[in-house]
């Protein structure tokens, strides 16, 4: 499937706590002006109607009719029936509201609902950081080539997603691939979200910092004190970030262990990357202890930050030996270093999202 080159054309919606974003693809690109209507999170008719509404709206501005709906809904719910359960930072659904069957009456044609990680990783997969490594790792004439991608997304939640082979893998439940609830080494009581989030930069911070602080501060507000070297809480800033990459280094290298493939972060924090990458990386890159203290890396491969020219070179480069094939007189190709690499978003995550939305429809079509 080429969505590239693919004429039909799919409404998506880019769904938030606070904003709805409607729009439609073709092609793999946008072909409207997105739509902004306000989400209504908490008032469910009023949702209700606000998410028809600005369906119709898109579709009255195109000149053909679309072969689906597909958009991407935050937290677990049945996405295979389009049935949306209780979700945290939309009040209104609570105790299943059947939004897909919903619309399908109301506009005639399939509706595809699915989780935002899992359409960010889709998206990346088909049309982001995975065909371009590829194409790098091809000009640099490296034998390597990935077809595993693990997706997570940093912001007020921690999201993710799994493709393997342009292949999502949704589970059974369709609710596979719920980082945020794995656990973490770093804090063995809390599951992941606690210390790879928003809240997470903020209640480090203001445990640390010795002036007044509003608790309505932003990471952002903390990326600047970070940046201030005249701050006397520079260090709580510096601090808040750096542990924040120990515990997205932690969680990443669970999800690389099973995966055994590329891992690409997206979402609001990716902006702050500085600050938490290099912890992250010495977290994956980091040694583990058995009962009897004795080291052994984290993970048996080596993770490269290639949005670093020095690390793709590295990542990049053919180690592969000759081996004899015992009891012949052939030879064998051998590469005895494992590698993998994690890099940002390039797209960002909303337009990956909605790329993974377009693919996902046109595919089970």
């Amino acid at each position: 499937m080429n969505i590239w080159n693919d004429k039909r054309v799919v409404l998506t919606l880019d769904a938030g706590g606070t904003n709805f974003v409607f729009s439609a693809m073709k092609s793999g690109e946008e072909i409207v002006e997105p739509i902004r209507k306000p989400s209504n999170a908490d008032q469910l008719d009023l949702c209700l109607k606000t998410i028809t509404d600005g369906f119709q709206e898109v579709l009255n501005l195109l000149s053909e009719k679309p072969v689906a709906i597909s958009f991407a809904f935050p937290g677990p719910a049945d996405y295979k029936n389009g049935i949306i359960g209780d979700l945290p930072n939309l009040s209104a659904f609570r105790g299943g509201v059947a939004l897909g069957p919903m619309l399908e009456e109301k506009f005639s044609i399939p509706v595809f609902i699915n989780n935002d990680g899992d359409l960010f990783a889709y998206g990346e997969a088909l049309g982001g950081v995975l065909p371009a490594i590829n194409k790098r790792l091809e000009e640099a004439n490296s034998p390597k080539r990935y077809r595993n991608l693990i997706g997570v997304t940093l912001g007020t939640g921690f999201g993710g997603g799994l493709v393997h082979n342009n292949e999502l893998f949704t589970g059974d439940n369709s609710i596979a691939t719920e980082v945020w609830l794995t656990s973490s080494r770093v804090f063995p009581d809390r599951f992941a979200e606690e210390g790879v989030s928003t809240r997470a930069i903020q209640r480090t911070f203001l445990e640390n910092a010795k002036g007044n602080y509003s608790n309505e501060l932003m990471p952002k507000d903390v990326y600047d004190v970070a940046m201030d070297g005249t701050n006397t809480d520079q260090d709580a800033a510096l601090k808040a970030f750096e542990l924040f990459g120990r515990c997205l280094g932690d969680s990443l290298a669970n999800l690389l262990t099973i995966t055994d493939g590329i891992a690409v972060i997206g979402g609001g924090l990716t902006g702050a990357h500085d600050l938490y990458m290099p912890a992250a990386l010495k977290e994956m890159n980091g040694n583990c202890y058995t009962a009897s203290g004795e080291s052994l890396p984290r993970l048996v491969q080596k993770v490269y930050n290639i949005d670093k020219d020095s690390e793709f070179k590295e990542f990049a480069s053919d180690y592969s030996k000759d081996i004899q094939i015992p009891g012949t007189d052939k030879t064998i190709k051998y590469d005895p270093n494992p590698r993998l690499a994690v890099c940002f978003s390039k797209l960002g995550a909303s337009k990956a999202i909605a790329i993974g939305a377009y693919a996902f429809a046109l595919k089970n079509l």
